[in-house]
């Protein structure tokens, strides 16, 4: 396999090529962004809630230690600039590519798995009651037994979206896959016994481990909804990552399939150029042989020609 030298595949140089040949997974991402949105506008499942279910929904109504538009910085913007650093340590295009596509199916499956979820399940959340009945007075069916709140509608609606938390699955989805792109980059599965590269992947754990913990702290979410949005977070990010890049442990896991097939084809096509070259001197010297050959029978001839001339001007005199 032929050895490529750092920064002869730049965004630059290959950039647009790599981005029309994945053309349709970006489209594909695109798709699952409208997606996440329409979920996101959809009410979801309004469960039973009775007068006696309310006793572990009481938990007060607080903000959240990490707002709404960290999350996107966590899970996205932080592996990015992991990413981006190491394109300008390498520049090879192709890591760049697949490792931001990669990152980025993460966790738009994960939000749209998580989102759908939420829709369908409609589990209170911790703090509902006050969600429901701001002015701490309960209100109640007399019939059913169920809640009849007088909350606000977004509030009320947010607050049947407990299972599973999405600050969590979008926290592990894009910090999962970091963690993976880390272990394969600085080897940590190379058998040398180096704990401090293992410190280095399980940092972005830690922190999303830390996202998640906050949700109950909150009282936004059920332990139960944390743990199932990890789980959900780290399975995505798993597939995705495999899906473009080998195991840490392989003696190729530092780059990406894509890196590692191209320089296959190119390996596989220099003998073709090479016997294309040959054949091309080869017809060149036939030809040369060729033409060669005609002007010394042109010239046999024109020699021929004048010695007869010469004898036959002899016999007249």
């Amino acid at each position: 396999m032929p050895e490529i030298q750092l920064g002869s595949h730049t965004v630059r140089s290959h950039g647009v090529q790599v981005v029309r040949f994945h053309m349709h997974d970006w489209l594909i991402l695109v798709v699952l962004a409208a997606i996440y949105l329409g979920l996101n506008m959809i009410e979801p499942f309004h469960r039973f809630v009775g007068e006696d279910m309310m006793t572990d929904l009481k938990y007060p109504l607080k903000g959240n230690t990490f707002p709404f538009w960290s999350v996107p910085i966590i899970a996205v913007l932080i592996p990015l600039a992991v990413i981006l650093v190491y394109y300008f340590i390498r520049r090879d295009v192709y890591d760049l590519h697949h490792a931001i596509l990669g990152l980025l199916f993460s966790v738009f499956i994960t939000a749209v798995l998580t989102e759908a979820i939420k829709d369908g399940v409609g589990r209170p959340r911790p703090d509902f009651f006050w969600r429901c009945f701001p002015d701490g007075k309960g209100v109640f069916h007399n019939v059913t037994g169920n809640v009849m709140c007088t909350g606000k509608k977004s509030v009320i609606k947010e607050g049947h979206k407990s299972f599973p938390s999405g600050h969590t699955s979008g926290s592990f989805a894009g910090l999962t896959f970091i963690a993976w792109y880390l272990s394969g980059k600085v080897g940590v599965f190379d058998r040398k016994g180096h704990v401090a590269k293992l410190c280095i992947v399980f940092f972005p754990l830690l922190l999303a481990a830390m996202v998640g913990v906050s949700r109950v702290d909150d009282y936004w979410h059920h332990w139960q909804d944390v743990f199932a949005g990890g789980l959900l977070g780290v399975t995505v990010s798993s597939f995705c990552y495999l899906q473009f890049f080998p195991m840490p442990y392989d003696t190729d896991g530092w780059g990406p399939y894509a890196y590692f097939q191209m320089l296959a084809d190119s390996e596989s096509a220099q003998p073709l150029s090479t016997n294309a070259n040959y054949l091309n001197v080869q017809q060149e010297e036939l030809e040369s042989i060729y033409i060669h050959h005609q002007q010394v029978i042109e010239a046999s001839q024109t020699s021929s020609g004048d010695t007869n001339l010469m004898l036959n001007g002899g016999r007249i005199h």
